[in-house]
């Protein structure tokens, strides 16, 4: 293998060391219980080496006879000898012929020869065969047998040590030849010498475009100059470096290489090639920043729901008294004019309240099924007043869709915002074009695009032709007032509104862009398998009703508790007011008259909203219940606990639309509130 002629130099890396092999081959022979093996047809041989050993106190060595060559490789089928003492008989070949198939058979045993006479030609036939050792039998003698013995020991230890390095090198070179990781091994300067497989599949070098060059044809130009040295400075130091790499690969794609570089030594210990270990993490990465992006944005949507549901309650203030204000000038009053500005102000800022609880998921959703292509194609009809006449607008609507569960003024507020923001991209004209199609994520797909789960989904696409997004901006293009544009041309809350509504939906969204080359948004909606749902009837025109029923509200803020107070009566309601559910309680006990309908807010300290309404109509049965917030809990709104479509308003609202609210409240069957969560604090 080629990475074979470099692995002695690994030693260190892998606890094989000869000077450990040149101990342990100088065994004391008296140490070792040994089996021995005579091969000769004397029965006066064996007698006389058996001897030899009882007379001398080796009986701790074992010694068997074989009659001839035969027999000798049975015995040794059965039993694991440590030396073979053959007789050697010159001319006749026996003995020969015996190591010959010794060697055959893989069996490594040392052999030592016995001959009546010995010369320089038979021993060197003798060594040149494979003995061990060459012994004339009238010089063998307890020390002769003992040196014999200990010789072949170690020569049989040095090559069993021999056989076991070996089959350790061929291991690692194995392993490093089929690892997954790359592998480089240069030499002190840095040349490229060995680069196994993998480097060769992930970088698209072959070996040998790589062998002879330096690591520098992997660099990507993302790394400070001060990396490379703290990299070369840790190495020629003989220490081990350890970081993360931005590497390019041959067709120039970046990827991240968790790398370990290691010195390695000479016997002298000085530093004669490095090797490099490297893992590739560009998929840990994309799924760590895809995690950090996820909850950054988590976090982001918490504070703007916050930021929105204050906001709204001051916004109800506001434009309650700017329209109780506005219904009690004449006319030609002249203060009607700042009055109505008042209105259009809280009105737009209530629209980015809305984006700011649609980013931070916390928009009351009124879920419908919908066939797409019949909302997108009611939408498409308004959008080229939006976008202009200098761009082409095309809709290709896709078959057997299904259904998707949305909002169908939340799915509005996604295509608007996308095209607005395609139209911002194209100030020189260009093409816009909406497309919907059912698709089937399976698990090939994943592999690819793991952000999306498998499943069955409806594909809207929103794709331009404008100057698209760079690659420094795209991250953060979601990211609420993150934006491009000039300043007055944008709030930064497109975008994130429509990451939010579709987070909130339960669907995924995908962008694509390029400098230049214009932008694609793909969002991925779940497919139902059901009948879509009917349009809900426009908003009634009819002037504000009066009432006389008994309304007990409860407000924890109070500049809102009394605008709402006052506008109530000013219609005729007679009006209990309390500043949180443990007051309102107290309140309805002692109230002794008919108690109609709870107007409360969902979120308060100590008693929430749901709670007070379930003690309340648990006490009071006839009361109905009515709900406003300006930051609507999802969790408890979306469980049963109470009618959202019917019986909630969302702050901040016109007093009309509540007061028309109230009257189609208290001509219903009260709506039970099945069962009680807590909602947390102050809101």
């Amino acid at each position: 293998m080629p990475v074979f002629r470099y692995l002695p130099t690994l030693n260190r890396c892998y606890q094989w060391n000869p000077t450990n092999m040149a101990t342990a081959a100088h065994t004391d022979v008296a140490s070792v219980q040994m089996q021995l093996l005579l091969v000769s047809q004397s029965p006066t041989d064996a007698d006389y080496l058996r001897n030899l050993l009882e007379r001398n106190g080796n009986g701790h060595v074992s010694l068997q006879h074989a009659l001839n060559s035969d027999h000798a490789l049975e015995c040794m089928r059965h039993t694991t000898f440590d030396l073979l003492l053959c007789n050697f008989t010159p001319g006749e070949g026996t003995a020969l012929r015996l190591i010959r198939d010794l060697r055959k058979e893989g069996a490594r045993v040392p052999v030592v020869f016995l001959s009546d006479h010995v010369d320089e030609v038979a021993s060197d036939a003798a060594i040149k065969a494979g003995a061990s050792g060459f012994v004339e039998k009238s010089k063998l003698d307890h020390a002769s047998l003992t040196r014999n013995v200990q010789c072949a020991i170690d020569l049989y230890c040095k090559e069993r040590q021999r056989q076991r390095a070996e089959n350790m090198l061929r291991k690692v070179s194995r392993a490093v030849e089929r690892s997954a990781d790359l592998v480089i091994i240069t030499d002190r300067s840095g040349i490229i010498e060995y680069v196994n497989p993998a480097f060769e599949t992930l970088t698209g070098y072959s070996r040998k475009e790589a062998i002879g060059r330096t690591p520098r044809i992997l660099k990507s130009g993302h790394q400070l100059p001060s990396l490379y040295r703290e990299l070369w400075e840790t190495v020629l130091a003989g220490e081990v470096f350890r970081g993360v790499l931005a590497n390019r690969k041959k067709n120039g794609e970046v990827f991240y290489a968790e790398k370990t570089i290691t010195p390695l030594h000479d016997n002298a210990g000085k530093i004669t090639h490095f090797i490099s270990n490297d893992r590739d993490i560009t998929e840990r990465r994309r799924l760590e920043a895809q995690l950090h992006s996820s909850q950054r944005m988590d976090a982001v949507g918490k504070l703007a729901g916050g930021v929105a549901h204050d906001f709204n309650n001051l916004l109800m203030v506001i434009s309650a008294n700017a329209e109780m204000t506005l219904d009690s000038l004449a006319q030609e009053h002249p203060l009607r004019r700042h009055v109505l500005e008042i209105q259009t102000a809280s009105r737009r800022a209530a629209e980015l309240t809305r984006q700011l609880l649609a980013f931070g998921r916390k928009q009351v959703q009124a879920l419908q099924l919908l066939d797409l292509n019949h909302v997108i194609q009611e939408i498409v009809k308004m959008l080229p007043r939006l976008i202009g006449e200098d761009i082409e607008l095309k809709f290709m609507p896709g078959e057997q869709l299904g259904m998707v569960k949305a909002d169908p003024v939340q799915l509005e507020q996604i295509v608007m915002n996308l095209a607005a923001n395609a139209r911002d991209a194209m100030p020189r004209g260009g093409k816009l074009t909406i497309e919907s199609s059912a698709v089937h994520l399976d698990e090939i797909y994943l592999r690819r695009h793991s952000m999306v789960p498998a499943g069955n989904y409806v594909l809207l696409s929103v794709s331009d032709t404008g100057d698209g997004i760079s690659s420094q901006h795209i991250n953060h293009i979601f990211e609420p007032f993150y934006s491009t544009k000039e300043q007055g041309k944008g709030t930064g809350l497109g975008l994130a509104t429509v990451y939010g509504i579709v987070k909130q939906s339960g669907g995924y969204i995908w962008v694509y862009s390029e400098p230049r080359l214009g932008t694609a948004f793909k969002i991925y909606l779940p497919r139902v398998n059901a009948k879509a749902s009917s349009f809900p009837p426009p908003v009634r025109q009819e002037p504000v009703p009066n009432g006389c029923e008994t309304i007990l509200l409860v407000e924890d803020e109070a500049a809102v508790r009394s605008s709402t107070r006052d506008f109530l009566r000013s219609i005729g309601y007679i009006v209990l007011e309390a500043g949180n559910g443990q007051q309102a309680l107290e309140l309805a006990r002692s109230y002794p008259a008919a108690i109609d309908l709870l107007m409360s807010d969902v979120v308060m300290p100590g008693i929430s909203g749901v709670q007070l309404a379930s003690t309340l109509i648990s006490e009071r049965p006839k009361t109905k219940v009515f709900f406003v917030s300006g930051y609507a809990e999802s969790t408890v709104l979306r469980h049963g606990h109470v009618d959202v479509l019917s019986r909630f308003l969302q702050k901040p609202f016109s007093l009309k639309t509540m007061a028309w609210k109230l009257r189609e409240i208290l001509q219903s069957q009260p709506a039970p509130v099945i069962s009680v969560r807590a909602a947390g604090a102050a809101g």
